[in-house]
């Protein structure tokens, strides 16, 4: 296959869903020689702000002089986005090249009643892959969840990282905060490390009890010693424990929390021997790239996007907003999944709206259709309208919009990537 039939394989593979479970992929693994034992692991799980820590650590141990993997989903602006070494995608050939060779095996393994689904082929293709290049280690985010993620099938991870949990994917992670934790605590592996935050009372009881069963070492991110914090459009800078002015690219509130929880596994790095300079964590946190997590488009108007799509992360999309726009109203433009407590996320963030605009997520049978999202917004903000398109969403509102206007678009990771690219289209006109 060359990489275009190889992208048109996997599609089809997806058209049949994701399924839980570590069976399969594991059975695919011992076919392809257990690419994965290989190679290190630091591996990620939590709700919200896997992805930007993702980002901070691969970037970080790359300016450390490491040859560092990284394994992430979903992507919003490109495929080979998800498999990357040093932050470069994988190439087309090789990643056509790998999946022909899985295929050769998932199907000897259909005609054996074991079938696999798209993530499972992804993630075995991303371990040939980590391994043919030769990874010093590879950040590692889980899928969904963590004991019973296609990740999860890993057994030389170093470092555990779990992010804020909280209530997401109910009724297949879990139906409470501790089943949800306990599910992502399915990562932590015996006599590793494990770096979290303070979490929520019922998930931080869960992760402890997990750790100490399986006789880990345990770093809490102390949020209190943050300090110096500064916001700003261009960049942002705080201060956490004996780490001074540090400096990040990323904005929104939220990231000064990511980016100390990434200092802590940082230094839960060193004390396992890894040779990361000060010098090489100041240039890590200033160069770190984590694209869709309130990221500015546009500075006349002003407009972000931003990934918020549970009710954590809309809380911590309001706090941003309070802190950069205090007493302003905004223009939305926003979709959402129709499995998220999407009436929990209005109520959050109807205060701050001028006017909505309601956009269905495009090629995607989750999707919550734009009518029923625009009722449900109509009672809490006046102005509220539908686009057929994204496309259209953005015109309208660069149309309406003066110089010192707010457009946010957030909701759905899945259609920032074309929201970025109308604003681009749309932006270059006027």
């Amino acid at each position: 296959m060359n990489y275009e039939e190889a992208r048109v394989y996997l599609d089809n593979v997806a058209k049949y869903g994701s399924v839980l479970g570590l069976e399969s992929i594991r059975t695919l693994l011992e076919r392809l020689g257990n690419p994965q034992n290989d190679l290190r692991f630091i591996h990620l799980a939590g709700t919200n702000g896997k992805g930007s820590v993702l980002a901070f650590l691969s970037t970080i141990l790359k300016e450390a002089g490491y040859r560092v993997g990284r394994y992430c989903s979903p992507t919003l602006f490109a495929y080979r986005e998800r498999i990357q070494v040093n932050e470069e995608y994988i190439e087309k050939e090789a990643y056509a090249r790998l999946t022909t060779r899985i295929r050769g095996e998932a199907d000897r393994l259909e005609q054996e009643g074991i079938t696999l689904t798209a993530f499972e082929i992804e993630t075995a293709l991303a371990f040939l892959y980590f391994k043919e290049k030769m990874c010093d280690i590879v950040v590692l985010e889980t899928g969904m969840g963590g004991d019973q993620d296609a990740t999860n099938v890993v057994t030389t991870t170093m470092l555990e990282v779990i992010t804020a949990i909280s209530l997401d994917h109910l009724g297949v992670l879990g139906n409470n905060l501790k089943e949800i934790a306990a599910c992502k605590a399915g990562i932590i592996k015996e006599g590793t490390t494990l770096v979290t935050l303070q979490q929520k009372p019922d998930a931080m009881e869960v992760l402890l009890q997990t750790a100490c069963e399986r006789r880990c070492r345990i770093r809490v991110m102390d949020e209190s010693e943050i300090r110096d914090v500064r916001f700003g459009f261009d960049f942002q800078s705080f201060s956490y424990k004996k780490e001074e002015n540090l400096v990040i690219s990323l904005l929104g509130t939220y990231q000064i929390q990511n980016a100390a929880l990434a200092v802590e596994a940082v230094h839960a790095l060193r004390e396992m021997g890894f040779d990361i300079s000060e010098e090489a964590l100041r240039q890590g946190m200033r160069h770190t790239v984590w694209r869709g997590r309130f990221t500015l488009l546009r500075k006349e108007p002003l407009i972000f996007m931003d990934g918020a799509h549970n009710e954590d992360a809309a809380l911590c999309l309001r706090k941003t907003i309070e802190q950069y726009f205090k007493g302003r109203k905004l223009c939305y433009i926003t979709g959402v999944f129709q499995d998220k407590e999407y009436e929990k996320i209005i109520r959050i963030m109807a205060p701050y709206a001028r006017k909505v605009t309601v956009i269905e997520t495009p090629g995607n049978p989750r999707a919550l259709k734009k009518e029923l999202y625009c009722q449900a917004w109509e009672p809490y903000v006046q102005d509220v309208r539908c686009a057929d398109s994204i496309k259209e969403a953005v015109r309208d509102n660069l149309d309406a919009a003066e110089k010192e206007d707010i457009i946010l678009a957030f909701g759905s990771l899945s259609f920032l990537g074309e929201f970025e690219k109308a604003v681009k289209i749309e932006g270059d006109k006027k």
